[in-house]
């Protein structure tokens, strides 16, 4: 017998509802909470689920440093043409960032740090048609 499953990547900080808003509106979602107000989840369309998770002793990466490691990395894929949009949109709602070069192109990626210091790229997603002809 096969049970059902699915996952959620789940971000650890200090203020739960406030990454929680970050990543609703940079994705689209909406935030649903419990009964349990250290464990707050986000759900939207195109499949978007994630849940950000209070720890009293949070301590963000500091990642780019070799030192430490980056503990979560959340890749966010946008259209092609899309990009600069995407970014300028991170930037305002709180994101920092880390490594944007701009590579224009079906491989543009971009790094950023979220409002409690995880790190996210922005990518840029090909279709099968376009990976090929690279």
């Amino acid at each position: 017998m096969s049970v059902s499953k699915t996952s959620i990547l789940v971000l650890d900080c200090a203020e739960p509802i406030e990454l929680a808003e970050f990543y609703a509106k940079l994705l689209g979602g909406e935030i649903r909470t419990a009964c349990d107000p250290d464990f707050v989840e986000i759900v939207g369309t195109d499949g978007v689920h994630m849940a950000i998770r209070r720890d009293h002793g949070y301590a963000p990466p500091s990642w780019p440093r070799p030192d430490d490691s980056q503990q979560a990395h959340l890749r966010i894929v946008v259209e092609y043409g899309d990009m600069d949009a995407a970014e300028r949109e991170a930037i305002t709602l709180g994101a920092m960032p880390v490594d944007t070069k701009d590579n224009n192109g079906i491989r543009d990626e971009r790094v950023y740090a979220d409002p409690a210091g995880h790190s996210f790229t922005l990518a840029v997603w090909a279709k099968r048609s376009e990976q090929s002809e690279s």
